[in-house]
This record gives structure tokens, C-alpha cells and sequence, in this order.
């Protein structure tokens, strides 16, 4: 009898990743996890990596600027041959009434969130689609499956970057390219802590729709961008993988 062909959910061992964003919250996480599994980490941000593994390649810079996003693939290419895995994850937030949001409040969304997602995809696509493989992964939300109010340019980001994902996952599969989004939900961040502190998350009505009861921790995402690096998702492609404790499934207040 033929055995069963079992799949590794664990990215493989050696795994070149770029992350943007990743000196802390869900980027550091993915990080860490694909360098516990074996990956070789380039990690691209605005600020320093604090306590940066030695090997992992750090560099400050702003997705914003194709000239930096370049050179940290530039960097990979030189040091280890190139990318196998680019998460497209640097991104802000912005939680404000639209009457009152300033036209340089919502540009500098738009460049970080958007422009920063395409400026990382479109450098790794020209090194994927020529080596016909890789994956890449972004950071969309719920709020890029969903709306909210005083959140126009934050909504409109991260939905543009799920259908950036579905564009690309059509574009770049028949070259054996893979890209999937990750929405993720309420994760305990820096992030919502100081939204929280500002009165502009209200967490007893966020846990009470959140049908798990508790925040998500950045190790939550991590775990979903392994699985999507590895072999068992080989056939995923153009997903949005809600990772949200349930929030999008309750459809309460």
C-alpha cells in the first residue's frame, strides 16, 4: 500500500526572507520563526534590530524609497544568491475622522502602506519571475476585507493591497510564483497599545467580538506566514488568509 505523502508545514531550512518592517511586533516574529526553522533573515526598517542575531542582515531605510527597498535586495543577492521568501509587511496606522485628515496625513499612509507594498513586490517579482519561483507574502487587515469609520486611508490601503496580492498571485503564478495576503485582526502591538491608550480602540468591545476572547499575539502571524513558506501550502495562491480569533466570522457590534 502506498504511504500517504505527508507535507512539511515548516518553511525549509535555509530560507532566504526579506521582511520589511521587522525590527519589532509581527515582522520581528516572522522573522524569529523563519530563523528558528533555518532561514537566513534580511530585515529592512526605519529603525535599528534591536539585539539582531548575528548573520541576520539589518538595514535602515524606508520602503517608501525604491533606492532603499533595492538595496536590501541588493544586499541578499550579494550575500547569499538571492530571496526565496518577501514579506511585504511595514505599514502604519491612521485612526482618525475624515473631515478632519490633512492631505499630508493621508499621503504618508498611501506611501508607506501602498507604495511601500508595491516598490517591495516589484523587487522581488523581477528576481522570482526570472528564477521561476518564490513567494511572496503582504500585510493586508481586516480592514482590507472589511471597513470602519475614521479609518478612510488605513481601509483603503490595505484593501488595495489585497487586490494587489490577487493581481500578482495571476500575473506571477504561471511563472511559479506564489502570493498570498495575511489579514490579521486585533494583534497586541505597540501599535494598539498606544491606540488604545488614546481612547481610539475600545478593547472590551473588541474582545467581546472577537469570539477567541483575547488579543492576537504577533507569534499568531508568524505561525500563518511559516505555514504559507512551506510545502503544505504549495497550492496557495492569491489567498487572503484571515488570522483574526474570529472577528470577521461575528458579525456582532
Amino acid at each position: 500500500m502506498t504511504e500517504p505523502l505527508v507535507l512539511s508545514a515548516d518553511p525549509p531550512a535555509g530560507t532566504r526572507l526579506l521582511v520589511t518592517g521587522g525590527a519589532n511586533g509581527i515582522g520581528r516574529a516572522v522573522a524569529d520563526a523563519y530563523a528558528a526553522r533555518g532561514g537566513k533573515i534580511c530585515i529592512l526598517d526605519r529603525v535599528p534590530v534591536p539585539d539582531a542575531p548575528q548573520g541576520w542582515i539589518c538595514l535602515e531605510g524606508s520602503v517608501a524609497n525604491a533606492a532603499d527597498v533595492e538595496r536590501a535586495f541588493v544586499e541578499m543577492d550579494r550575500t547569499w544568491g538571492g530571496v526565496d521568501v518577501a514579506f511585504a509587511n511595514a505599514g502604519i496606522s491612521q485612526n482618525k475622522p475624515t473631515l478632519e485628515l490633512t492631505e499630508a496625513e493621508w499621503r504618508s499612509v498611501l506611501d508607506v502602506n501602498l507604495t511601500g507594498v508595491f516598490l517591495t513586490v516589484q523587487a522581488a517579482g523581477r528576481r522570482m519571475v526570472a528564477q521561476g519561483a518564490g513567494l511572496i507574502l503582504a500585510t493586508s487587515s481586516i480592514y482590507g476585507l472589511t471597513a470602519a469609520p475614521n479609518r478612510i486611508a488605513y481601509t483603503a490601503t490595505k484593501g488595495a493591497v489585497s487586490q494587489i496580492v490577487r493581481t500578482l498571485a495571476s500575473e506571477w503564478g504561471p511563472s511559479g510564483v506564489r502570493v498570498n495576503g495575511i489579514a490579521p485582526g486585533y494583534v497586541r502591538t505597540a501599535m494598539a497599545d498606544r491606540l488604545i491608550q488614546q481612547g481610539k480602540l475600545d478593547q472590551t468591545a473588541l474582545m467581546a467580538r472577537t469570539t477567541l476572547r483575547r488579543f492576537g499575539l504577533p507569534a499568531d502571524i508568524a505561525g500563518m506566514a511559516c505555514f504559507l513558506g512551506s510545502p503544505a501550502a504549495a497550492w496557495i495562491n492569491g489567498a487572503i488568509m484571515s488570522v483574526d480569533g474570529g472577528w470577521m466570522a461575528n458579525g456582532g457590534p
